[in-house]
């Protein structure tokens, strides 16, 4: 097992090595560059987000598709994964996840657009839409979407299922002494009486979690850090310098460099916010919108409120907490957030198992939407034979609930990294081949004073 475990960890060095940091990185910052910053209409997006689109197609709202996306993306990266990051790449890797998501705005935008125009229409009304669908109908690339989508099913049961659960199991186990098979059972049962009802039931019971959680989980960073507020300036300054200088053993920080504090950084950072990775489009191909550019706003406001919010304030509690308590074991990622939020008292632990479970339940229910949309496409659309493999599918993810509630998940985080590059790569493919489109489309719309127009192209029916 540790052999195995060894393999996985050079492996995940070997895909997360400088090629796909600057394939990411570089996609990120030339779509930025391209689309004229589209993250300076972060208000406005944010002011459709919670605008309906009325008569529009779609099977939910642009909140219910966003709050979706959303339950996907806030999950144990936000925690977990950041303190991870830093473990593993130091405090610098606080700014470079920040900054993925700062820049990775423009990509969740061009994903969401690509997913609006490409969209297709099933015959009892379903919208269907995402990657897979870019490839194959805008580049005409159908085994870079068969790929895409047999990537995506895979990476559902580690980044959205089993890392989710395990934590989950093992926080309320390690805090509260619940048996990690009693928790997995009722997790399991709670998943499964929700994803019954599909991308409406998952929609609706997101809309309602997505908000709550945020903002309870916010509040109690804004605490921490208001009793932490004498060393926030010596702690931006660590994350700061630690980003683009190798920093020595010393001072609570495990000694890293450059590489390691990017590398780290930039993976937590796409696995919290999932930008590139082109996952959320799945969810919004379904949204209501008059057109695509409305819909790749709304979807830029995933990662703003994913990375550019929560993450940064999970960085800068977890970084202050070492400064201003040099005995915390910075070691381990789980070691190290416990021990921040053990600083306060009492209530510290409730926000970090409230945060840890309903982060981590919401994305089980968001990338099981992912993974399903994934075997349909495999399925070929075939109704008798989608429906079939997608039950199935569903059955197995459920199982998986359980089993990631009550196993030792030790190499997980280096197999969903190596999962996530391996479905970025394709998703980015499109992205920088069909710019040409997300530009016009942008043009047309956005640049032009248009966005409230109505699209003229009907999605196909299949």
């Amino acid at each position: 097992m540790s052999s195995f475990a060894s393999l996985i960890e050079k492996l995940s060095t070997a895909v997360w090595g400088w090629p796909m940091i600057i394939l990411l990185l570089g996609t990120h910052i030339y779509m930025t560059f391209r689309l004229r910053f589209p993250q300076l209409k972060v208000g406005k997006a944010i002011k459709i987000s919670v605008t309906k689109d009325k008569g529009a197609q779609g099977d939910v709202s642009q909140f219910g598709a966003l709050a979706t996306a959303l339950a996907a993306t806030i999950g144990t990266g936000n925690i977990v994964g950041v303190a991870t990051a830093v473990a593993l790449g130091g405090p610098g890797a606080v700014l470079w996840c920040w900054i993925t998501g700062v820049f990775g705005m423009a990509t969740k935008y061009s994903e969401g657009l690509l997913a609006v125009k490409y969209r297709v229409k099933t015959k009892d009304g379903r919208m269907l839409g995402g990657p897979m669908f870019a490839l194959e109908r805008g580049l005409n690339a159908k085994w870079l979407a068969i790929l895409f989508a047999v990537f995506t099913a895979i990476a559902a049961f580690g980044i959205g299922n089993t890392v989710q659960a395990n934590s989950i199991s093992l926080l309320l186990n390690e805090t509260y002494g619940l048996s990690q098979y009693v928790v997995g059972a009722i997790l399991t049962l709670m998943v499964l009486l929700v994803i019954v009802f599909g991308v409406k039931g998952i929609s609706r019971v997101c809309s309602a979690l997505v908000p709550f959680m945020a903002a309870f989980y916010v509040l109690g960073c804004l605490v921490i850090l208001g009793l932490n507020w004498q060393y926030l300036g010596e702690s931006i300054r660590i994350i700061c310098r630690s980003a683009f200088t190798a920093r020595a053993a010393g001072g609570g920080f495990i000694g890293t460099t450059v590489l390691m504090a990017c590398r780290f950084g930039i993976a937590r950072g796409l696995f919290s916010n999932e930008s590139g990775l082109g996952s959320a489009p799945i969810v919004a191909a379904a949204a209501q919108t008059r057109n695509p550019v409305r819909q790749a706003l709304v979807s830029s406001t995933g990662t703003f409120w994913d990375t550019v919010v929560v993450c940064a304030l999970t960085g800068l509690v977890l970084v202050s907490s070492i400064v201003a308590h040099p005995d915390i074991d910075c070691s381990q990622g789980a070691a190290l957030t416990k021990a921040a939020f053990d600083k306060l008292p009492y209530v510290g632990p409730i926000i970090l198992s409230v945060g840890i479970v309903t982060f981590a339940f919401s994305t089980i229910l968001g990338w099981s939407y992912y993974g399903e949309r994934a075997v349909e496409y495999l399925a070929g659309h075939n109704g008798k034979a989608g429906r079939i493999m997608t039950r199935i599918y569903r059955l197995l993810f459920v199982a998986a609930v359980f089993l990631g509630s009550i196993l030792s998940l030790s190499v997980v985080w280096n197999l969903a990294d190596i999962a996530n590059a391996l479905m970025a790569i394709p998703n980015l493919v499109a992205i920088l081949l069909l710019s040409g489109v997300i530009v016009r489309e942008t043009r047309k719309y956005l640049w032009e004073g248009s966005l409230e127009d109505d699209s003229d192209e009907e999605p196909p029916t299949l």
